[in-house]
C-alpha cells in the first residue's frame, strides 16, 4: 500500500487552466446531481412545513413542545450529517479511481458508528423524555407535550442509522435519483400519515402531537425498507452484512482522521444552534412559536444552496481523486458563483412567501410581530449561511479539508455567538428581537477569514491510497 497522496496541495498545481485543452462540464454535471439533491431537500423543507402547520392548528403550545423536542434530532441528525460527510469525502475521491471495494468498506464503516449514534439517542429519548425536553425549557406544559412526541419518535432515530448511510454512499456514487425518489416518498408519505393520525381520518383517534411523531417513526421504517430492498439488487456497491465488522486499520485510521472534525463541526455547530434555541425557550413560548415558523422560511431558503453544496463536494471530489487538479480551481470558482446567486434567490424567495409564513400557523400577536422582524433577518442571513456551507462543507471537504472548518466554527460559534447571547438576553436582558438579531451574526463575522483560507488553496489534496 502506498502513503495517502497529497498531489494536489497548493504548492504542487501547476497545470494551467487557461489552456483551450481544459474543458469543464461543471454546470451540466452540477445540473445532474444538484436536481434531484434540491428535489430532495425541498421535499424535507415541505414536510417540515406540513408539520408546523399542522402542529400550529392544534395550538401554539403543541407548535413550541414538537419545536424544541425537534432539537434531540436536530443534534443526532448532526451526527449523520458528520459522519455522511467523512463518507463523502473519501468515497468521492475512490469513485473518482472507481475502486468500488473502498467505498463499500468506508459504509461499512459509517454504518457501525451510526447505528451506535442512533441507538443511544433512541434510549434516551424513550426512557428519559423529560430529562431531554428541561434542557430546552421549563415551561411544564411544553415539557409534558414534548414528551408524548419524544416516545414515540425515538423508533425513526433507529431505522435513520441505517438509511441514512446507505442512501449518502448512493449519492456518493451519482445514484442521486435513487436516493431521492426513496426519501422523497417517504417524507410524502409522511405529510398523509401527518393528517391521519393528527386529525383522526378513517375512523382512528386523535393523536395530536403524538400523530406527527407516529407519522414520521413509519415513514422511516418505510425509507429503510426500500433502502434494504435495493441493497439486495444493486450490485456496483453491495451492502452486505460482514460490513459491519470487516477491518481494515488504515481506511479506519483515514475515516476518522478527515471525518472527525467534520463529525465534531456539525455536532458543535448544531449543539451551537441548539443553544440559540435553549435562550429563546426562556425568553418565551411566543420567540419559539416564532421561531418554528422561521426555520421553515429558512429551510425554504436555502434549499437550492444546500443541495448545490452537496453536489459540488462530490463533483470537486471526484475530479481529486480521478488526478483532474487542473479542473478543480475553476470548478471551485464556479460552484461559489452559484451558490452566491441561488442565496440572492433564496432571500427573495422568503420576501416573496412572507404572506404564507405569517399564515403558517394560528399566532398570538406578539409571536406574529415577532415572526414579521425574524423573516426579514433571514432574507440577508442566508446568503451568509449560503456562502460559508459552500466553502466549509462543500469545497473544502472535497479535499480532505475538515479540521479547519470546525476550528473557525468552534471560535466564531463558541468563542463569539453563544456568550454573546447569553450576555443580552441574561445579562443585559435586551428584547427578545435584538438577542436574535444578534445571535444571527455569527454567518458573517466568520466569512472573511473563510474566504482567504479559500483563496489560499491549501484544502486541494488527494487523500486516496492504493490498496
Amino acid at each position: 500500500m502506498s502513503q495517502t497522496k497529497h498531489s494536489a496541495a497548493s504548492s504542487g498545481i501547476s497545470a494551467n487552466l487557461s489552456s483551450p485543452k481544459i474543458r469543464s462540464t461543471f454546470y451540466r454535471d452540477m445540473l445532474r446531481l444538484a436536481g434531484p439533491i434540491v428535489l430532495q431537500n425541498l421535499i424535507i423543507t415541505a414536510v417540515s412545513s406540513a408539520d408546523v402547520i399542522m402542529m400550529g392548528l392544534i395550538n401554539q403550545d403543541a407548535l413550541a413542545a414538537g419545536s424544541l423536542a425537534g432539537q434531540v434530532f436536530f443534534i443526532l441528525n448532526l451526527i449523520f450529517v458528520g459522519l455522511t460527510s467523512g463518507i463523502i469525502m473519501l468515497s468521492a475521491q475512490y469513485w473518482g479511481k472507481r475502486d468500488t471495494r473502498t467505498i463499500e468498506q468506508i459504509m461499512g464503516i459509517g454504518l457501525r458508528i451510526s447505528i451506535a449514534a442512533s441507538t443511544l439517542f433512541f434510549v434516551l429519548a424513550f426512557f428519559t423524555p423529560g430529562f431531554l425536553m428541561r434542557i430546552f425549557t421549563s415551561d411544564e406544559m411544553l415539557i409534558a407535550t414534548g414528551i408524548k412526541y419524544l416516545r414515540v419518535a425515538s423508533f425513526s432515530y433507529l431505522f435513520m442509522g441505517v438509511s441514512q448511510v446507505y442512501l449518502c454512499t448512493m449519492r456518493t456514487i451519482e445514484r442521486v435519483i435513487f436516493a431521492t425518489i426513496t426519501n422523497g416518498s417517504a417524507l410524502c408519505l409522511n405529510i398523509i400519515l401527518n393528517a391521519v393520525f393528527i386529525f383522526g381520518w378513517f375512523g382512528l383517534p386523535k393523536m395530536g402531537i403524538a400523530g406527527v411523531a407516529l407519522a414520521t417513526s413509519i415513514a422511516r421504517g418505510i425509507e429503510l425498507l426500500i433502502c434494504l430492498v435495493d441493497a439486495c439488487f444493486f450490485r456496483t456497491i453491495r451492502l452486505r452484512p460482514h460490513l459491519l465488522w470487516e477491518k481494515n486499520t488504515l481506511l479506519f485510521k483515514d475515516f476518522i482522521h478527515y471525518s472527525l472534525p467534520a463529525f465534531a463541526n456539525q455536532v458543535s455547530w448544531g449543539l451551537a444552534f441548539s443553544t440559540y434555541s435553549v435562550i429563546m425557550g426562556h425568553l418565551g413560548s411566543d420567540v419559539v412559536a416564532a421561531n418554528a415558523v422561521v426555520i421553515v422560511a429558512r429551510n425554504l431558503g436555502t434549499v437550492a444552496c444546500f443541495g448545490i453544496a452537496d453536489a459540488g463536494a462530490i463533483l470537486l471530489g471526484k475530479s481529486i481523486g480521478q488526478g483532474k487538479t487542473e479542473l478543480v480551481k475553476g470548478d471551485a470558482s464556479r460552484f461559489c458563483k452559484v451558490t452566491f446567486f441561488s442565496g440572492i434567490v433564496g432571500g427573495l424567495l422568503i420576501f416573496l412567501l412572507r404572506p404564507f409564513f405569517l399564515s403558517m400557523a394560528d399566532l398570538t400577536p406578539v409571536a406574529y410581530d415577532y415572526l414579521q422582524i425574524m423573516l426579514f433577518i433571514n432574507m440577508y442571513y442566508i446568503m451568509g449561511q449560503a456562502m460559508n456551507s459552500t466553502f466549509i462543507c462543500g469545497i473544502f471537504r472535497s479535499g480532505g479539508d475538515s479540521q479547519w472548518g470546525f476550528i473557525c466554527d468552534l471560535i466564531d460559534m463558541w468563542a463569539f455567538s453563544v456568550p454573546l447571547g447569553f450576555f443580552s438576553a441574561f445579562v443585559l436582558k435586551l428584547p427578545p428581537m435584538w438577542v436574535y438579531f444578534l445571535l444571527c451574526l455569527d454567518e458573517f463575522v466568520k466569512l472573511p477569514f473563510v474566504y482567504k483560507h479559500y483563496k489560499s488553496y491549501k484544502w486541494l489534496k488527494n487523500i486516496t491510497r492504493d490498496f
